[in-house]
């Protein structure tokens, strides 16, 4: 085999490692997360879908780094009216990635006046891959995996909640 070629298949071999070493490597002075985090708390938001049906939620709020970054690892299940909501203070890029999470969830990115710019559905359990919800982000909602689905939730809809500007 040519030297070029062995070159190629070495770097064919350790491309894939070297693409999740980022991921791989947390932020000086991020503890290692091993377990579910305590539930946080909760209030109520609303999904208004295209048609008119008003799909009330208890979510989760995740407001802190730490709640965060810890999200929904290690839980087992998310109730069919639960979830958690990822507020980030101001329109952002988001992005979600499913390392240490047990369930399908599904992710829905909100902008500021509270309507879905963006679904991503029954994301993969413990993936790396990065789930980009596109820029001026809001808050990040995730949900059960097939609840957008099941409700006919899509891209448009309205979520009514205090993180969010009324008449949007």
């Amino acid at each position: 085999m040519s030297p070029p070629r062995r070159s190629l298949l070495a770097l064919l071999a350790i491309g894939p490692v070297a693409l999740a070493l980022p991921v791989l490597v947390r932020a000086a002075g991020q503890p290692e997360i091993t377990k579910a985090q305590p539930e946080l708390a909760k209030e109520k938001l609303v999904i208004v879908t295209h048609d008119g049906q008003r799909h009330e939620f208890s979510v989760e709020l995740a407001a802190g780094e730490t709640e965060q970054i810890t999200g929904l690892m290690f839980r087992t299940s998310v109730p069919a009216d639960g979830g958690m909501l990822f507020d980030w203070g101001r329109p952002r890029q988001s992005q979600m990635w499913m390392r240490n999470t047990k369930v399908p969830l599904d992710m829905v990115f909100i902008n500021e006046a509270g309507v879905i710019r963006r679904i991503a559905e029954d994301t993969v359990p413990e993936s790396l891959a990065i789930i980009d919800g596109g820029p001026d982000v809001r808050a990040t909602l995730e949900l059960a995996g097939g609840t957008t689905a099941r409700l006919n939730i899509r891209v448009g809809d309205k979520v009514e909640a205090p993180q969010f500007a009324k008449g949007g």
